[in-house]
């Protein structure tokens, strides 16, 4: 089952997801002392991992003829992005500067790498399967995360973190204003709806940072829209598979092929 998931050219990306959960749920848990020992061990650990699937991942992405970027590249290959930019910037919180600014380049360099090919991707390229549509909204979701890193590294919301916020509210406009992309993949209640709701929360975290720079009404109000969106969205989702389980779990549920 493994070898199947590095060997398909969208789920090989979604082998990340374990290890961006974990360093999440580091980050946020209450309970526990950002300066004890075993925190730092259970971060670079987890951030090891992330860079070991990076060689393996980006390597046959330049080296390997049947998995060239050209020909694999889908919304979900960003992914692997966002699990660079969040170790990044939990090893940054750490104290680790060095190894932070090590993960946040090769996640920068690699966001900019897939974010031109999807632009000009092939025709002849692999098909994105309609319901996976909504990782679409990951496009914003890597700058919000980048942001949040380098703010992490420098200490302060700088210029550049600015200006990856504003690119990532400029993609999301991008696809908030097209929602006929969107309409066939929200026929039916499918787990790739919950896409919808990161990038919108990243985007939230990288509004409340900015907006605690500026210190202006106007980021203020950003702020707060985009937050309350991120809540909204995230309770409506919640809502709406609370009562539509058994759409999930039903043999026919719609799959990725």
């Amino acid at each position: 089952m493994v070898k199947e998931e590095f060997s398909h050219h969208i789920g090989v990306n979604c082998v990340y997801a374990p290890w961006i959960s974990w360093l999440l749920m580091l980050q946020s848990a209450p309970m526990i002392v950002r300066s004890a020992s075993y925190y730092q061990v259970l971060c670079l650990a987890l951030s090891f991992v992330v860079l070991v699937l990076d060689v393996k991942l980006y390597g046959q992405w330049f080296t390997t003829k049947k998995r060239f970027l050209s020909i694999v590249a889908n919304p979900v290959s960003q992914v692997s992005v966002i699990g660079n930019l969040v170790s990044a910037q939990v090893v940054a919180e750490i104290g680790w500067k060095e190894s932070a600014v090590l993960m946040f380049s090769i996640g920068l360099v690699y966001y900019l790498i897939i974010f031109v090919t999807l632009y000009q991707r092939l025709t002849s390229s692999n098909q994105f399967p309609t319901v996976l549509r909504p990782t679409y909204f990951l496009c914003f979701a890597a700058p919000s995360v980048t942001s949040l890193a380098w703010k992490s590294i420098t200490g302060a919301f700088v210029t550049p973190s600015k200006m990856l916020l504003f690119l990532s509210l400029f993609l999301f406009m991008s696809q908030a204003c097209r929602p006929t992309l969107f309409k066939k993949s929200m026929k039916r209640l499918n787990v790739t709806w919950w896409v919808y709701s990161f990038p919108l929360t990243f985007l939230g975290l990288a509004c409340a940072e900015y907006a605690q720079e500026v210190k202006s009404s106007m980021a203020s109000w950003l702020m707060l829209v985009i937050c309350m969106l991120s809540v909204l969205l995230f309770i409506g989702l919640m809502i709406i598979t609370v009562l539509k389980i058994e759409r999930l779990l039903h043999k026919n549920a719609p799959i990725m092929t």
